[in-house]
């Protein structure tokens, strides 16, 4: 299968089949100013209603969408809907988001949305196994590197790919895809905006896998 980071939270999974997954697509503007999404997907997932996250309309062909916590199989894709929050207050700052639990090709990818908070121990259990962590890392309406570090070590996944964080697109932010990848063992820098991975390569030991935003 392919991951491709369309910037932001955005994400693009390809399975092996050709069957295309896009995860929280955003609006641009002043405050976003990575290019448009207008990938054409099979399915697409919202983790939450905000602008950075839920920009469906317009989207090239017509794609099922997801929201909330559902469990279901499309076109061969495991999802699963998983509702937690986007602050530290239960929903009462910022509302609920959904964390997106999929399995493609036989690899489970954890899309965390603008998780808010640290996972229970049932939360955590919800969640299952999981072999590559699509997470925020940014600060501001959700975790920061702190947090992702600690939300990281708990999940215990293979690869953790960085997400919302600060660019020169995106100065709203607190912290960069670097600020989360210092200190850490392995740290895979990928010259493009995404990588294919087959289930029987997945690293034996947790990895970093930073992603560049297409010029």
């Amino acid at each position: 299968m392919k991951i491709q980071w369309l910037g932001h939270s955005c994400f693009l999974l390809t399975a092996g089949d050709g069957t295309k997954l896009l995860m929280d697509p955003f609006k641009s503007d002043s405050h976003l100013s990575y290019k448009p999404v207008t990938e054409k997907a099979d399915v697409v997932t919202v983790s939450h209603e905000h602008f950075d996250h839920n920009c469906t309309a317009g989207l090239p062909g017509q794609p099922e969408v997801l929201r909330g916590g559902i469990e279901k199989t499309v076109k061969g894709i495991k999802i699963r809907g998983i509702s937690l929050f986007h602050d530290e207050s239960g929903g009462k700052q910022r509302g609920g988001n959904t964390v997106f639990c999929v399995t493609v090709d036989g690899i489970n990818i954890c899309h965390l949305g603008d998780l808010g908070h640290q996972l229970s121990e049932e939360q955590l259990a919800d969640l299952g196994k999981v072999d590559v962590l699509l997470i925020p890392v940014g600060g501001v309406f959700t975790i920061d590197v702190k947090a992702a570090n600690k939300v990281c070590e708990d999940i215990k996944p293979r690869i953790a790919v960085p997400m919302h964080y600060k660019t020169d697109r995106c100065q709203f932010l607190q912290w960069s895809a670097e600020d989360f990848a210092k200190g850490k063992k392995t740290v895979k820098r990928v010259a493009g905006n995404g990588f294919e991975i087959a289930k029987d390569a997945l690293p034996a030991e947790f990895e970093v896998v930073v992603l560049q935003y297409p010029a």
